[in-house]
C-alpha cells in the first residue's frame, strides 16, 4: 500500500496512526501542501477532490477519506479492533471521531484558512478563528470522554477516536488553542508511550519540516 499524505496534514496523521494499530506496512508519498502539489494533475487523477489522505492499493485502487480509509483497514484487517463490538459504544467512538474529523477539522483546516485571508482578514484575525473553532470543539470532546473510563477514549485499547483526536491536539497547540481539558490531556499523555502513536507523529515522518 501507498499512503500519499503530507506530515502536518491530520487527516493523513490519522490514517498513520492506524496503519501502525493494525501492524500493516506501507510506503509513503509525501504531497506538499503549502506548495499547492494536491492541485497537480497527477495527484488530481488520484483524488479529484485534491485532498489528503490517499491510500492506494496493490491494485492501483485509490481510497480517499480518513475514516474511510480507517474504517476500510478495520475490516481487513479487524484485529486489533478499531470499533467496539456492541452498537452503543460503536456509536459513541464514531461520533467523537467525526465530532472531529467533521465539525472541527474541516472548519480550521488550510482551505478555510487561504479563503479568510482572500477576504482580507489579517493573520491574528485567522488564526483566532482556527484556535476558537478548536477550543469549542474540544470543550464538547472533554466533556463526553469525562463520561467514559480508561486510558484511551474508550476503554483499554485505543479506538479509532484515539486515531483522530491525538492529531487534532497538534493543530491546538499549533494555533494555541487551550482549554480545561484534563481528561483529553491524560489520554494524549497515554497515547504519546504508545509505538503506533509514536510512529505516525508529525515530527517522525520522511518529510517533516
Amino acid at each position: 500500500m501507498i499512503l500519499h499524505g503530507y506530515f502536518r496534514s491530520t487527516a493523513s496523521w490519522r490514517v498513520r496512526i492506524v496503519l501502525g494499530l493494525k501492524g500493516v506496512a506501507f510506503d509513503q508519498r509525501a504531497h506538499h501542501l503549502r506548495h499547492g502539489d494536491q492541485r497537480r494533475p497527477a495527484f488530481l487523477a488520484l483524488n479529484p477532490q485534491g485532498l489528503l489522505p490517499v491510500l492506494e492499493l496493490d491494485d492501483g485502487t485509490a481510497l480517499t477519506q480518513s475514516l474511510a480509509i480507517a474504517e476500510y483497514l478495520d475490516e481487513i484487517h479487524p484485529e486489533p479492533p478499531l470499533l467496539p463490538a456492541d452498537p452503543v459504544p460503536r456509536a459513541h467512538v464514531r461520533a467523537i471521531a467525526q465530532l472531529i474529523a467533521c465539525d472541527i477539522h474541516p472548519i480550521q483546516n488550510l482551505r478555510v484558512l487561504a479563503r479568510l485571508r482572500e477576504m482580507g482578514h489579517d493573520e491574528a484575525a485567522v488564526h483566532r478563528w482556527a484556535a476558537d473553532i478548536i477550543r469549542d470543539g474540544l470543550d464538547a470532546c472533554e466533556q463526553i470522554l469525562r463520561r467514559s473510563d480508561g486510558p484511551y477514549c474508550f476503554g483499554p485499547a485505543p479506538t479509532l477516536a484515539d486515531a483522530v483526536l491525538i492529531p487534532q491536539l497538534a493543530n491546538a497547540r499549533r494555533f494555541g488553542a487551550e482549554g480545561d481539558w484534563p481528561r483529553i490531556a491524560a489520554i494524549a499523555a497515554h497515547c504519546a508511550t504508545h509505538p503506533a502513536f509514536m510512529a505516525a507523529d508529525a515530527g517522525a515522518q520522511p518529510d517533516a519540516e
